[in-house]
């Protein structure tokens, strides 16, 4: 058993933290923006100075899906000072906001570089086993529902019809003047979530949204991962 998997279920907890989710995916070679968890606004400064700005830093709460829907995320945070007030920003909505929510801290997270979003999931379906999912990503998941499927494990030429079937393939190709994505990366990505899929049956979930698709890689930089019931 992964040991990120193994000291989650030694606590008691069936999902992971977005810093675990982040850790699993970037030993496995996924790419993932690096994230660091910080409890106090000192550790969040040293989070930040390490990693460099401009910043994301997100609520890491088990009880809170949806965390910018309640002010616990802020993008582009520029300097010490800004991390500081951040800090306090967030812990301060969330506890406005969600004040039953255990809050295991802040993520400082380093910004991905801007591109195309995309989301790339998986789930356990009671026939077929582990299914992956890729399809256009951010808010445009749930309102164009443009996603395609396969079985895991996949292959490379999987993964390559995987980004050819949804009907948003166009924008990754560049559209309206915009550069297109690289495709090998994105593919590559998708083959490396299918290994951890398929490597660890205790995923039960696996959400990877957004990942940027820009013309030099692809990178998520969210990390969503649920564990089958024990």
């Amino acid at each position: 058993m992964n040991d990120v998997i193994a000291a989650a279920r030694a606590r008691g907890r069936s999902q992971l933290t977005e810093v675990e989710a982040g850790q699993l995916l970037s030993e496995a070679g996924v790419p993932v923006a690096e994230t660091r968890l910080a409890t106090t606004a000192d550790e969040a400064v040293a989070a930040a100075d390490a990693l460099g700005y401009p910043l994301v830093m997100k609520v890491v709460s088990p009880d809170i899906a949806h965390k910018s829907d309640i002010g616990g995320v802020v993008v582009g945070v520029k300097d010490a000072d800004d991390v500081r007030a951040t800090f306090d920003q967030i812990n301060s909505a969330v506890s406005s906001a969600a004040p039953n929510a255990t809050v295991d801290g802040i993520a400082v997270q380093a910004m991905a570089p801007p591109g195309t979003e995309v989301i790339v999931g998986a789930t356990t379906d009671p026939q077929f086993g582990p299914v992956m999912m890729f399809g256009l990503g951010g808010v445009f998941v749930e309102v164009m529902k443009d996603v395609a499927f396969r079985i895991v494990p996949l292959e490379e030429r999987d993964a390559h019809q995987l980004v050819r079937e949804i009907k948003g393939f166009p924008l990754l190709q560049g559209a309206r003047g915009t550069e297109p994505a690289d495709l090998d990366a994105l593919e590559a990505l998708i083959l490396k979530v299918s290994e951890v899929v398929n490597a660890n049956p205790e995923i039960a979930e696996l959400d990877l949204n957004p990942i940027f698709a820009s013309p030099n890689g692809a990178m998520a930089a969210d990390a969503h991962i649920v564990l089958a019931e024990a």
